[in-house]
């Protein structure tokens, strides 16, 4: 199983009025996160409107376990930890440089079809290229 990993700084304007790192700015890392993954699957979000299908979160949950600040180097692991025919659930978790986890987190989105904005099953060639992101064997509960 691979995952998308990469770094990510800490700015001012992501700090909120007690000194930490915003909560709606995980919800941004996650958007960075799943940019990444559609690129690494080759569907570019710039070249994904031209295959008929558009991938739309339906839910988000994160778990805030140790704060980030200003001039941390954030750490962000991505993948899969179900994909369905017409949907997936990522998993994310969020590290600062001393690898201490500060936050996990899962979205599911839908893969939807551009003209009815129905659901839309993906044909085995297009559920291939994710199958290497996924890790079924992940709670996705987060103790809730």
């Amino acid at each position: 199983m691979q995952k998308i990993a990469f770094d990510l700084d800490v700015y001012s304007y992501q700090i909120d009025f007690i000194g930490h790192v915003n909560n709606a700015v995980y919800i941004q890392w996650m958007e960075i996160g799943r940019t990444k993954l559609l690129e690494a699957v080759g569907m570019a979000t710039h070249e994904i409107f031209q295959q008929g299908f558009v991938p739309v979160l339906v839910h988000t949950s994160i778990t805030y376990k140790s704060p980030l600040y200003l001039g941390d180097r954030v750490q962000v692991e991505l993948w899969l930890s179900e994909l369905r025919n017409a949907s997936a659930i990522m998993q994310f978790r969020f590290y600062n440089s001393q690898q201490v986890l500060a936050a996990e987190g899962l979205q599911k989105g839908l893969f939807v079809d551009k003209q009815t904005m129905r659901p839309r099953r993906l044909n085995p060639e297009e559920r291939a290229l994710f199958v290497p992101y996924l890790d079924a064997s992940t709670d996705t509960n987060f103790g809730f």
